[in-house]
């Protein structure tokens, strides 16, 4: 297993090794706590010297979810270097049929992922639960209260980015990996940013078991790239934001 440079991944050098908990723990064991068969990070030397300080071998966190992803292409050689970062999630987004531009950045790629599955459980969730998921991450002066209205104030937050964008991708990701594998984001235990977990939880929930059953049949591989790929973008909304406000208290 070898890093391949990727622009897309060197982010996780600037993530605490605390914050890298989510995805160690997905890379390295299934759904019920198990050890994955065909993970390489937990032999590695680094990682017997320093776990649990993940940041000391990012670079072998990054390796891992490339040869993942490689295993998804049926890649021949996967004790070689996997496939980088954009291509494992353009991957997953074929796969979860979700509609975007191949040539857009991967945080603008990783975004529409999230709006697919939230736009899913928009359109289960009756008109007095899109008002509370309105209310419950500040949204004010709302007067139609349908999936589509709902969708697109979601989509113009996430172009907006900053804290609301923090906050709502931290909310669906929590969700998704709740329904996926069990388990929520660690680090998303704020009041602050989680307290409309509660209202999109079911909703979520009942849109990715569908789509997951149809997954997890399909390959393998999709049980580690898919929530890999949901707790980068969380990473990377907390690392964009978390400079945004480094940005600012020092203007």
């Amino acid at each position: 297993m070898a890093y391949r440079y990727d622009p897309d991944l060197e982010f996780l050098e600037k993530i605490d090794s605390v914050d890298l908990n989510d995805l160690v723990s997905c890379l390295t064991h299934d759904k019920d706590g198990s050890a994955r068969l065909t993970e390489e990070l937990t032999g590695t030397e680094l990682f017997k010297k320093h776990h649990p300080d993940h940041h000391q071998y990012w670079e072998l966190i990054a390796a891992e979810i490339q040869c993942f992803g490689a295993n998804t292409f049926v890649t021949l050689f996967r004790g070689g270097k996997g496939v980088e970062y954009r291509e494992i999630l353009i991957d997953v987004c074929d796969k979860m049929k979700v509609n975007y531009n191949k040539d857009s950045s991967v945080e603008v790629i990783e975004n529409n992922l999230l709006l697919k599955v939230l736009k899913d459980a928009l359109d289960k969730m009756p008109a007095d639960e899109l008002r509370k998921l309105a209310e419950s991450v500040g949204m004010k002066n709302i007067h139609l209260f349908t999936p589509e209205s709902m969708l697109g104030v979601f989509q113009a937050v996430f172009r907006a980015g900053g804290f609301k964008s923090y906050q709502l991708t931290l909310v669906i990701v929590n969700a998704i990996l709740k329904a996926m594998i069990g388990r929520g984001l660690s680090f998303a235990g704020n009041a602050a940013l989680t307290r409309s977990v509660a209202v999109l939880t079911g909703p979520i929930g009942w849109a990715i078991t569908g789509a997951w059953t149809a997954v997890d049949i399909a390959s393998a591989a999709y049980r580690v790239t898919i929530p890999a790929v949901i707790q980068i973008a969380a990473l990377r909304q907390k690392h964009l934001y978390g400079r945004q406000a480094d940005d600012i208290s020092f203007s």
